[in-house]
């Protein structure tokens, strides 16, 4: 696991939240439409939506954005969204995952290969790259915000936490993906301030890149994918994304 890695991930995404606050509730917006859809809009009988909830005040979403979200997924004529996958590779082999919510797969499936083939890599079938992740719950607090590293540790693993990585910026706290929120809310009781908490695909390896050409051209892959309102998440294996 490399901590510098995700830790520029994360700030990768915050200043594309800073920056596409609407994109951003537009995505969250097409999750809240399936979760509800499959369980219902009720969330302390819905973890799902729970969990949705949770992640769209985490990005400064209003509450009424919210409420007036779940009243619409709950009406008949509301969008039907599937969730979809895309596999493939980036310039010099960087394993990309895409995962996407649509109601047009067609459009989606198109949009993400030229986006692939524009910027120096190319799709794969499923299953290409995904065996080099695993899906883990991470959860980052700055280390400026902890006074004592050891209390942190023992509150988080007597939460449910599966395992605890730091450095000197910040420190990471691993869960498997069901206990993700759970084991937030208990840090949060004990009074840490949590700077994110996401589902992740933590890859086996990382892959670093040399030439100018292959870290522009990642970039460019990259923000793409995230700038389409249908792409929820973007994982890959890029060491220097930062």
């Amino acid at each position: 696991m490399s901590g510098h890695s995700k830790w520029a991930n994360i700030k990768h995404k915050k200043e594309k939240t800073d920056r596409q606050r609407a994109s951003v509730f537009t995505k969250i917006g097409k999750e809240i439409t399936i979760a509800v859809k499959a369980g219902g809009g009720d969330p302390t009988s819905n973890s799902k939506l729970r969990d949705l909830i949770a992640k769209a005040k985490a990005n400064n979403v209003p509450n009424n954005n919210i409420e007036r979200c779940i009243k619409k997924a709950m009406g008949a004529d509301s969008a039907n969204y599937e969730k979809v996958t895309y596999e493939g590779y980036g310039p010099c082999g960087i394993a990309v995952i895409v995962e996407a919510t649509t109601d047009n797969r067609n459009r989606t499936a198109g949009e993400v290969r030229h986006f692939f083939d524009k910027f120096g890599g190319n799709m794969g079938q499923v299953g290409c790259v995904g065996y080099l992740f695993a899906d883990k719950g991470v959860i980052i607090i700055l280390r400026e915000e902890v006074k004592d590293e050891d209390a942190l540790m023992e509150t988080a693993l007597e939460a449910g936490a599966a395992d605890f990585v730091s450095d000197e910026e910040m420190f990471e706290i691993y869960t498997e993906v069901d206990d993700l929120y759970s084991v937030k809310e208990a840090l949060e009781a004990a009074g840490y301030t949590i700077e994110s908490a996401e589902e992740d695909k933590i890859p086996s390896t990382y892959v670093t890149l040399e030439n100018e050409d292959d870290i522009k051209h990642m970039n460019l892959l990259l923000e793409n994918l995230e700038d389409n309102d249908d792409v929820m998440n973007v994982y890959h294996n890029w060491e220097n994304c930062d």
